[in-house]
């Protein structure tokens, strides 16, 4: 089942009189329960296609849809909730608020999300012991190193049973050793909760996890990862 779809989706920046094509007619789908990579070098568009269907931006034309949904027609209002209530994000930087404990940051977006607080506690302990950070449940993020920061982001994207996590350079302030523990644990967890994740990268640390490889050029993709060569 499609749960995202961009639909020949262009996107273009403007500063001054200069315009940059970002994204030039990119159609792409990613189903329920998908791992999938893209990839491409700097520039390609990676980061601009994960906050499109993150309803984090919109396209200058084409559309996204979210369970069907055509979220470009959709207020800001509308795709704030959009993102609150069905996608989680993976920030390369963490994003985690400094003042919060562990606990607290993953806490955040259930109560953005008015979950009860019995419900709260047991879905945060649950995903901080599956991230394996039981143990750091009160600890803020100064007081833990980069993979552990990490490991709390990913269980805060998980935290409202999101229909999909998108991650941009989810690695790439980690070593090899975090990295791949990274990985794992979102592996693991995309096969225990069904959530679809899709990251942005051109670390083949993550591509080697990955079930479906999109490839991306110059603002096109050039391979949709399910045995098609696009030339559009």
């Amino acid at each position: 089942m499609t749960i995202i779809e961009a639909e020949n989706a262009t996107k273009i920046y403007k500063i001054g009189e200069v315009e940059t094509l970002a994204l030039d007619h990119v159609s792409l789908d990613i189903k329920a329960g998908e791992f999938a990579a893209l990839v491409g070098p700097s520039g390609s568009g990676k980061t601009t296609m994960l906050q499109l269907l993150g309803c984090l931006d919109k396209p200058n034309s084409g559309i996204i849809r979210v369970k069907g949904q055509d979220v470009t027609r959709f207020t800001a209002n509308q795709r704030a909730e959009i993102r609150r209530e069905m996608i989680g994000f993976i920030f390369q930087f963490f994003a985690l608020v400094p003042v919060l404990s562990a606990f607290e940051n993953v806490e955040l977006p259930l109560l953005l999300n008015n979950v009860g607080e019995k419900e709260r506690k047991e879905r945060v302990n649950y995903l901080l012991n599956a991230v394996g950070l039981s143990d750091w449940a009160k600890h803020r993020p100064d007081q833990m190193s980069g993979g552990q920061q990490q490991r709390v982001a990913i269980a805060r994207a998980l935290a409202t049973n999101p229909i999909v996590v998108l991650a941009d350079e989810p690695t790439a302030n980690l070593d090899t050793e975090n990295g791949q523990q990274a990985m794992e644990i979102m592996k693991k967890l995309n096969e225990e909760t069904g959530t679809a994740f899709v990251f942005a990268t051109h670390d083949p640390r993550v591509v080697a996890y990955a079930s479906r490889v999109l490839k991306m050029v110059d603002g096109r993709l050039i391979d949709d990862g399910n045995g098609k060569i696009l030339l559009n």
